[in-house]
């Protein structure tokens, strides 16, 4: 049990230094929801997340109200779509019916997004995979708070280049038919190389096929928490940086440990993972950015941004295994340009670029987040950024992504606007230069020699 000591730490940090619970996620098995028909998948869908799901919201409110501990987002993520509507979806309109029932059953029981509507597909695309890969831009048009990701790629298996071509698209159709709203559509997709099965973060949590029926994972926050405790680290040698970092990031993965299993415990649920991640919003004082110039950087971008975010992230998976003994997820720290206002900052300025995100995604949780670029920018250029994302994961043996807005009708300079969380950000170039013939041969990357390790 916390002594009085945590007590008070605990809620110093809650109340002067923005730490939070990002999230509570349930994973839902829709396995059991299969049907050749497809108005019985929809109905099997929607009853089974509303029958799994109905407490989660309120349970979550009486532990933020019990323990004084916020929790930002009550999520549910499921079963890969592209597995449940395979028996039953002939077309991409039978797929977006699925997210329609996905939608109306996470709106039904209060959370604020839903993720699953996913397709795995790192050696090659069924044709059920395919059909939601193409249903994407009516799904995420159509659909309120249903988030999709597509894992491209794998270290055990190389990359899908037709996948990650068809994506390049397909984001971009994604992108025209949300244009109206800053192309927000783009916001609800990622596209993996090494997914995990148990990632309570959207726009890339699914429910893996490795997991039971439901789950409940745990999403900590926490860059506020660590900035702070870097005051005291000015001046000082690497040693003592490294064991501040590592020391608050034990506690505040304590915090949703505790989170985790009361929540468990309530909704009779067995507890799954924490996931350790240290994750912005755009609020001042809320920022990895933060932490990174205060570990030495006068902005974000500059010589030794990369060094210094491998440092941040490998102590706070130090201290965070220490506090818990299911660690998974992504776990580390996050880098979304639109949800950090020290890199919202530093994009705009032009010291932050997406050559030099792309390096420091070598090194940290996830990899090109909430970038937004040119609305004009073709889809075999978006293909080539998937494509170079996809192969620091797989060469490197780690999770990496992409969530990239092409915003219809903006371009370099402008802002773009995403609401909430989401943030905004300013329209950043990205390099023009011509990649179809690459990006436009059939077939796959093969998996690298160190994937054979049988």
């Amino acid at each position: 049990m916390p002594n009085i000591m945590e007590v008070h730490e605990t809620n110093k940090m809650i109340e002067q230094e923005k730490l939070d619970v990002r999230t509570i996620t349930m994973g839902i098995s829709l396995l059991d929801c299969i049907s050749d028909n497809l108005q019985t998948v929809c109905d099997n869908v929607y009853k089974k997340i509303v029958s799994y799901a109905k407490d989660l919201v309120v349970t979550g409110e009486n532990i933020e109200k019990e323990f004084g501990i916020p929790i930002v987002n009550k999520r549910i993520t499921v079963t890969p779509i592209a597995l449940v509507g395979a028996s039953a979806c002939k077309t991409t309109d039978d797929f977006v019916q699925i997210a329609k029932a996905l939608d109306k059953a996470a709106r039904e029981v209060g959370v604020d997004l839903i993720g699953g509507y996913t397709a795995l597909v790192s050696k090659s695309m069924t044709q059920a995979d395919e059909l939601l890969i193409r249903s994407l831009p009516q799904a995420l048009s159509q659909t309120q708070i249903v988030c999709s990701s597509v894992n491209v790629g794998s270290t055990k298996t190389g990359i899908d280049m037709d996948a990650v071509r068809l994506l390049g698209t397909v984001i971009k159709d994604i992108a025209q038919e949300t244009k109206d709203n800053d192309s927000y559509g783009c916001v609800k997709f990622v596209a993996f190389c090494n997914a995990p099965d148990d990632n309570p973060f959207m726009a890339g949590g699914f429910h893996g096929v490795s997991e039971g029926d439901a789950v409940i994972h745990v999403g900590i926050s926490g860059p506020g928490v660590v900035s702070r405790a870097l005051d005291e680290a000015q001046g000082k040698d690497f040693e003592f940086l490294c064991e501040t970092i590592k020391r608050t990031a034990f506690k505040i993965t304590r915090v949703g440990q505790l989170v985790a299993q009361e929540a468990a415990q309530r909704l009779g649920v067995p507890f799954g993972i924490i996931d350790l991640s240290l994750a912005p919003t755009p609020a001042v004082g809320d920022s990895v950015g933060e932490v990174l110039e205060k570990i030495g950087l006068a902005q974000v971008g500059a010589p030794g941004t990369t060094a210094a975010l491998a440092l941040l992230n490998d102590q706070v998976k130090k201290g965070g295994i220490m506090a818990s003994s299911y660690v998974g997820g992504l776990s580390g720290a996050f880098i979304p340009v639109s949800e950090d206002s020290n890199m919202i900052a530093a994009a705009a300025s032009g010291c932050l670029t997406i050559e030099k995100l792309e390096a420091m995604t070598c090194v940290c949780s996830v990899g090109l987040d909430m970038i937004a670029i040119p609305g004009e920018t073709t889809a075999e250029t978006i293909a080539g950024i998937i494509a170079d994302e996809s192969a620091i994961g797989m060469i490197n043996q780690k999770t990496t992504a992409v969530r990239i807005i092409p915003v219809v009708g903006k371009t370099v300079g402008q802002m773009a606007n995403f609401g909430g969380l989401m943030g905004y950000a300013p329209i950043i170039p990205v390099n023009h230069t011509d990649c179809s013939a690459f990006v436009n041969r059939k077939g796959r990357i093969p998996a690298p020699v160190h994937s054979f390790k049988n």
